[in-house]
């Protein structure tokens, strides 16, 4: 008699975890079936605000209450695209624009955090370096574009250097001020339990680092992409910056606006990009974080 009803109620309790478990998939599916429908929504508002926006320009144009020569048009802008695609000079521009872009990115983002975190050892060394931080990072980049292509040349090498020193003093603030907001407890509870600097530096800094620094991801980025288009501009055989500047003195008006559109969707990408890699990383960080809060050593 036990047994049938232990036997009864083990059913019961499978039916209903099963029941849950419909349930919790089906709002699943349903706020999936919402966020899919939100984005289908506002990407076709955006899409018409495009549209009409570029169908004003042309009956501007075609009307004559806009001169084509000084601003061209959208008929003109589509002709010189394919043009352009189909010779190849586009897709090579964006790669140069693209390749030195997320190279620099990667470079400056990756040295500049590490010497961030690192700062942390000595706080005399933090307090030395920092006025000269603060003020090199108050310099507009560009500025220092015609030294470093001195430096290293008109190719692709300067315009990388260029994007990995504008994306490294971002990236070693970000990470500097992020290893003064941890809290001290923590710290000081790793130092009860006999923890090293180094092992303190493992589990505590860094792991609770990891958002501030992932987070200037997003501005580093656009810093880079502007860097490497400033450096074509001032000197280059090849690029987005290149090609602008070479049409823009050929009073090409259609070919600039096909090198400024696709600059705008290389942005656009670029961050869309980094926005993915942040959703990812950032739970898998703060995860971490409150793992690295354990006082095992």
């Amino acid at each position: 008699m036990a047994n049938t009803t232990t036997t009864g109620n083990t059913g019961a309790g499978v039916a209903a975890a099963h029941v849950a478990a419909q349930r919790k998939s089906e709002f699943v599916r349903k706020r999936q079936a919402a966020a899919v429908k939100d984005w289908l929504t506002i990407a076709l508002w955006r899409l018409a605000i495009i549209g009409v926006v570029l169908g004003i320009w042309e009956a501007l144009v075609r009307g004559g209450a806009v001169n084509a020569f000084l601003l061209g048009s959208p008929s003109a802008i589509a002709k010189m695209a394919a043009s352009m695609i189909s010779s190849g000079q586009l897709m090579e521009d964006a790669y140069a624009t693209v390749r030195a872009t997320v190279t620099g990115f990667g470079i400056g983002s990756a040295v500049g955090s590490l010497a961030g975190l690192l700062l942390w050892f000595s706080r005399t060394v933090s307090r030395i370096v920092d006025p000269f931080v603060v003020a090199l990072n108050g310099v507009p980049k560009i500025a220092l574009a015609p030294m470093i292509i001195i430096w290293f040349g008109s190719g692709i090498f300067s315009k990388i250097v260029l994007a990995a020193v504008s994306t490294f003093i971002v990236a070693l603030l970000s990470a500097y001020q992020a290893t003064h907001q941890i809290d001290d407890s923590q710290v000081n509870l790793m130092k009860s339990f006999g923890a090293s600097k180094l092992q303190i530096f493992a589990k505590i800094i860094v792991p609770s680092s990891l958002p501030w620094i992932i987070s200037a991801f997003r501005i580093n980025i656009g810093l880079a992409l502007v860097s490497v288009v400033g450096g074509e501009f001032i000197s280059s055989d090849k690029g987005l910056g290149h090609m602008i500047f070479v049409e823009g003195n050929l009073f090409n008006l259609p070919a600039v606006w096909v090198g400024v559109f696709t600059l705008m969707i290389v942005a656009a990408l670029l961050y869309a990009c980094v926005s993915m890699l942040e959703s990812r990383l950032l739970p898998w960080s703060e995860g971490k974080g409150k793992r690295s809060n354990s006082p095992s050593v």
